[in-house]
């Protein structure tokens, strides 16, 4: 069902057939992008056409739920090995910035950009300076880089006394950076927040301007790209399939009825929209789609950017993100930006919850708002449930709860190397 073509090659090349039911007309689910611009006025209810001024409808593609793909990530590495890198393009997005006393600043992530940045004092830039080198030299296998800490029991908060960083810093290192949500990561093992600082210095050192890609057309496009591989290797997929009912024998799913029929099967791959009865509510999550028809202010005239406003700079207990697209990804028509607002509510008044983040973009020309639950799944033999999409901005955690459901399917780890091997011995190298 909808979200699960990204494990098809594997789950093929395993052995097993896959049949993949969607009840939408479109691929994505939840995370479709929405095309053109008067389906998107259509999904929100709003009366009339959309003015001349948006330009023309299919010049737009909407994400639903905004994520931008890390350049040295988890998911770059899927589609990587997976060959579906063939049916898309990327464009690397202008820029990472942080939210510090109501202004935003660019997340400075090399030594150079940490000296030049207005984010920090003078001593506080050569303190952190010196926390990115370590960083930089840091390998969890050669103890001589460890400098005393032991990174499976110092923790975070311990290597930030250790470089005497102050809260702001610490603010921006932890969620602009490691790209943590909340505090918690603070008083756990460091090797972790170490490493996701790693990753992000990795993939900025591949583009330069930030450390993200997004395909060009939207993010409807990823698994559009999926499917296309899929039927290559045998899978079928079927749009516009209406899920009657998950049939369940002696605890175990064997099959799913559509349309009268039954399509019988081992095991079942679906998001919790398809069992409600098995998954309960844990929160929710509140996203803004934001028309604009200027870029965002103090970003350098930026076609795209990632905005991450920690949660104690406006007293929170999560992160507000900011993700903002454009004509240069071809998701708008000329001259108009896509801005989406996003957090994990918190109190009963959602919409209070995102105004740092609003006042960020006005003049803001038409705002969408849609608060989604956030579900947790309950176990049940051989139906695997994808956790709802977070309020992030990047797609490592939706990669983890992937790598998380493949183990579960199938007893072993989702190996990238391996999957490429099985993939030769089939079909024979390139």
């Amino acid at each position: 069902m909808a979200l699960f073509q990204r494990t098809h090659d594997e789950t093929y090349l395993n052995g097993k057939k896959v049949l993949h039911m969607d009840r939408n007309s479109y691929y994505g689910g939840e995370s479709a992008s929405i095309t053109p611009l008067e389906d998107l006025y259509k999904r929100f209810n709003i009366p009339g056409s959309p003015p001349s001024s948006m330009g023309r409808g299919r010049d737009w593609n909407v994400d639903l739920i905004p994520k931008f793909l890390m350049a040295n990530g988890q998911l770059v590495k899927m589609l990587l090995y997976t060959e579906v890198t063939r049916y898309l393009d990327f464009k690397v997005t202008e820029g990472s910035f942080v939210y510090k006393g109501g202004k935003i600043y660019k997340v400075p992530s090399t030594e150079a950009e940490a000296l030049a940045s207005s984010l920090m004092g003078l001593f506080e830039k050569r303190r952190f300076r010196k926390f990115l080198v370590y960083v930089a030299n840091f390998d969890e296998k050669d103890s001589r880089t460890f400098e005393g800490v032991d990174p499976r029991k110092t923790t975070m908060r311990d290597v930030y006394k250790k470089f005497d960083l102050g809260q702001d810093v610490i603010d921006f290192t932890g969620h602009a950076l490691a790209l943590y949500r909340t505090d918690d990561y603070l008083d756990q093992p460091c090797y972790e927040t170490i490493n996701r600082i790693k990753l992000y210095s990795d993939s900025l050192a591949r583009y330069g301007k930030s450390p993200y890609l997004y395909p060009l057309y939207g993010l409807g496009e990823l698994p559009q790209g999926f499917a296309r591989l899929s039927a290559i290797y045998g899978g079928t997929y079927m749009l516009n399939k209406p899920i009657e009912e998950i049939i369940v024998k002696d605890g175990q799913v064997i099959g799913v009825k559509s349309e009268g029929e039954i399509a019988r099967c081992k095991q079942l791959i679906c998001d919790p929209s398809y069992v409600k009865d098995r998954v309960k509510k844990v929160g929710q999550v509140i996203r803004v789609i934001c028309i604009l028809s200027h870029p965002i202010k103090n970003t350098n005239d930026a076609n795209s950017c990632q905005i991450i406003i920690p949660q104690n700079q406006v007293n929170r207990k999560s992160d507000i993100y900011v993700c903002m697209i454009s004509s240069a990804h071809n998701v708008a028509a000329q001259g108009k930006y896509i801005a989406i607002v996003s957090t994990t509510v918190e109190t009963r008044e959602p919409e209070k919850e995102i105004r740092p983040a609003l006042e960020l973009l006005e003049p803001i020309e038409q705002k969408h708002f849609k608060i989604i639950s956030v579900s947790q799944l309950y176990l049940f033999l051989q139906i695997f449930i994808s956790r709802t999409y977070d309020a992030t901005t990047h797609f490592e955690t939706t990669c983890d709860d992937i790598k998380d459901i493949y183990k579960r399917m199938t007893g072993s780890e989702f190996d990238f190397e391996e999957m490429k091997r099985k993939k030769n011995d089939i079909y024979g190298e390139d």
